[in-house]
């Protein structure tokens, strides 16, 4: 069970942090092979004919948010849907931005899921609520939500990584691992 939080705490350490699990060591310089010289044509002294663009590509589709009925949790008013991850075994972690304190989403997570939760670190706060039975042979991590405070140490917060996101930071962030529909009342 403390390896299960320990592990699910790391994991919204580097999974919830952008470019946090992404290695800081310089790339060796990548040789690329020199175009040929141009030779001599007719075709060069021709006025050049403008070639058409290639079309850019399709814009990445957004994730589509996740509603309570999936989830099996509720979740906070005015939170925001960031994107979700894979947690392995057919699990999923969901993200959400919130600009309520982690105060106040604990203190909301307490009343409406009635269970005290654990803290799991000082500092940065980060604050879990586990519901429902964890099955090792067929979970990844236990069905759960998990707080994080952005804005420990100074921060600016998590920021949201999509192009004119509004707001562009969030001071805290909600993970959500989805209850299995077996569990779900």
């Amino acid at each position: 069970m403390l390896r299960a939080i320990f592990v699910r705490a790391v994991l919204l350490l580097t999974v919830a942090v952008p470019g946090a699990a992404q290695s800081t060591s310089p790339r060796p310089p990548q040789a690329r092979p020199s175009a040929p010289a141009p030779t001599p044509s007719s075709a060069q002294s021709a006025p050049a004919t403008r070639q058409a663009a290639p079309a850019a590509p399709a814009a990445k589709r957004e994730e589509e948010a996740p509603d309570e009925v999936l989830l099996g949790f509720p979740i906070y008013p005015g939170a925001r849907f960031l994107r979700s991850y894979d947690a392995g075994q057919g699990q999923r972690y969901y993200l959400f931005g919130s600009t309520a304190s982690f105060a106040e989403l604990v203190g909301y997570y307490r009343t409406v899921l009635r269970t005290k939760g654990d803290l799991v670190f000082d500092q940065p706060p980060v604050h879990m609520f586990e519901v429902g039975r964890f099955r090792e042979e067929t979970m990844a991590f236990p069905p759960g939500v998990t707080i994080k405070d952005y804005t420990w140490g100074g921060q600016g917060g998590y920021l949201d990584p999509r192009p004119g996101a509004n707001p562009q930071r969030y001071p805290t962030i909600i993970q959500i691992v989805a209850l299995p529909p077996s569990d779900r009342q």
